[in-house]
């Protein structure tokens, strides 16, 4: 039950960080959001050290770097995906493809499900599907690109994830140290490269650094589910954050939720209720 809670709150924030980095995105280009973001959660990590503990074993380095480099496409392509929208579409396609890969890595590494689980994890795979169901306007319909990005910015998001899970369970936010000063040392160097083409908008501090501190509150709950529970639940129930990140597009932007949206919603609670029986 603690794994699942966990699970929950960070489905929580990496939707609300996902919706204000989409925000931030539209506003100037999307390395300027993420040179915000990911020193924001970097310092969010490093304030948790003394009260959460932190070790740098070789595989804790390792594992973390990897989770870094992962983490640094994910921004970058996450959010420039949402900048292109439409958000109620394209942030459920990147979910249910972030989801697949750590599900089958827990089950390979031999994780076993009971007969709720058995239940609850493919309707909550179907939830995220059906949450996406807002694509049938054609306003609504996003281009190729966009579905690409998003396809890319889902595989970026697993590896990440699978990668914060192998790393020692006794490194306390070690991985997440590392992982995020990977990644803001990889932006930085991005945006370097890339700085007369950034164009001349100012990036939305503040909501920058709000998307990446939730970020890296999401990250932490995740990471602390994963060392409670079963990995492919932990990342199913993760995997659920389109839920928010669609209601605040709804309530902020006004984008329509359809009924199979709403349909979706209702099966992510009845499968995380299975999924707590697990």
């Amino acid at each position: 039950m603690i794994a699942l809670l966990l699970a929950l709150g960070s489905s929580l924030a990496y939707g609300c960080a996902d919706f204000l980095g989409g925000l931030g995105a539209r506003k100037a280009h999307v390395l300027r959001t993420v040179m915000i973001a990911a020193p924001a959660s970097l310092t969010v990590e490093l304030l948790l050290w003394p009260f959460l503990g932190a070790s740098f074993a070789p595989a804790t380095l390792a594992w973390g770097a990897a989770s870094g480099v992962a983490s640094a496409a994910a921004f970058a392509l996450l959010y420039r995906t949402l900048a292109i929208g439409p958000m109620n579409v394209l942030s459920p396609v990147t979910a249910l493809v972030s989801a697949m890969l750590p599900v089958g890595v827990g089950l390979v590494q031999g994780e076993h499900l009971g007969l709720a689980g058995l239940v609850g994890l493919p309707l909550a795979l179907a939830a995220v599907v059906l949450v996406s169901a807002g694509h049938g306007a054609g306003r609504a319909r996003p281009s190729r690109t966009a579905l690409l990005l998003a396809l890319g910015a889902g595989a970026a998001i697993a590896l990440q994830l699978v990668f914060l899970h192998q790393a020692p369970s006794d490194s306390g936010v070690g991985p997440l140290i590392v992982g995020r000063a990977v990644s803001s040392a990889v932006t930085l160097a991005a945006a370097g490269v890339m700085f007369w083409r950034l164009g001349p908008e100012r990036p939305a501090y503040a909501i920058s650094a709000a998307a990446g501190m939730l970020d890296s509150v999401a990250n932490l709950l995740f990471l602390l589910a994963a060392r409670s529970g079963d990995l492919a639940v932990v990342a199913v129930v993760t995997a659920l954050y389109p839920a928010g990140t669609v209601l605040l597009a709804r309530g902020v932007l006004a984008e329509r939720i359809h009924r199979g949206q709403l349909v979706g919603l209702g099966a992510a609670a009845v499968a995380v209720s299975l999924l707590a029986l697990t």
